[in-house]
């Protein structure tokens, strides 16, 4: 294994013994979910993907190493410090490994991680993509170009509603990226399930959703792929609701001068600020939906 990343041990015998592994992204959890709470979503997330037949693997950066599995006293150590770590991307894997700090990993640094050590499926909450207001600033997620260069497979509630999803799926689309929806053919916009927006594939079985990965790879397609999974009703904000509140952030993020990288923190704040308790909720349990599905869809991959 690579130097500069150390495996669980549960997570090195999945990878010897060739069993399914789920890479879980830690920033939806602890980085939108204040501790003792994200130490607890994250007991119940691996619990969840243990009961659905695949070992948990959520991948983070800790004292200058990359981290692939968390025992209880490291996700306790990891979630106090929520709020102190910096947000790594591709870009600052390397700066924040030589300077020996904590990093809470994007979706697309948990994809570049999970495709050097050799795990298919990765779950998070809500995908990155193309901001609002982009054909001016080029304000876009690395999770985009990421997702066309891993041999992965991400499970997650379609893209951050902050977005311009639009344009999101238009990116997609010329990045030849396979995107799929869960018993849906409508894109979910991560805690709403309506967005308007039209998916271009629909599959209603998990196994035909892991056979068209391995056909994929197979054909030698080099690209990932995503499959969207509407959060459970019972869980779901009001889109209408969302949509006025993600308009007001986006106006006072204007007023307030905030760009670049620190938008989409800016922006999320908000929103959990303004829908409250709902937000949260919405948020635990989409993570946990989403871990359970690439739980399941890692066990027929393998």
């Amino acid at each position: 294994m690579n130097q500069y990343i150390e495996c669980s041990k549960e997570v090195l015998e999945a990878l010897d013994n060739k069993k399914p592994i789920v890479a879980i992204e830690t920033g939806g959890t602890f980085a939108g979910i204040p501790y003792p709470d994200n130490v607890e979503t994250a007991k119940k997330v691996m619990a969840s993907v243990r009961a659905s037949g695949a070992v948990p693997a959520y991948v983070s950066i800790m004292a200058g190493k990359i981290k692939v599995g968390m025992n209880d006293e490291e996700l306790d150590d990891y979630g106090q410090r929520r709020g102190t770590m910096t947000k790594a991307s591709r870009r600052e894997i390397p700066l924040i490994l030589a300077k020996g700090e904590y990093g809470v990993m994007t979706l697309a640094a948990t994809m570049v991680v999970a495709d050097i050590v050799g795990i298919s499926v990765v779950s998070g909450g809500g995908f990155g993509g193309v901001h609002r207001g982009a054909e001016t600033s080029m304000d876009i997620s690395s999770d985009l170009e990421e997702i066309a260069m891993r041999d992965v497979i991400v499970v997650c509630s379609g893209a951050k509603s902050i977005l311009d999803l639009n344009l999101t799926m238009e990116y997609l689309e010329t990045k030849s990226v396979p995107v799929i929806g869960y018993k849906t053919d409508e894109m979910p916009a991560y805690m709403a399930i309506e967005s308007g927006i039209k998916l271009p594939c629909k599959m209603d079985s998990i196994e035909e959703v892991a056979k068209a990965y391995r056909i994929k790879n197979e054909l030698g397609i080099k690209t990932g792929m995503i499959l969207m999974n509407p959060i459970s009703r019972e869980y779901a904000v009001d889109a209408a609701k969302m949509n006025a509140v993600i308009d007001e952030a986006i106006e006072l993020s204007k007023k307030d001068n905030v760009k670049g990288k620190a938008i989409t923190g800016y922006l999320m704040k908000y929103l959990k600020e303004k829908m409250g308790a709902d937000s949260m909720d919405a948020q635990k349990n989409m993570i946990i939906e989403n871990a359970i599905l690439a739980a399941k869809l890692a066990s027929n991959i393998c």
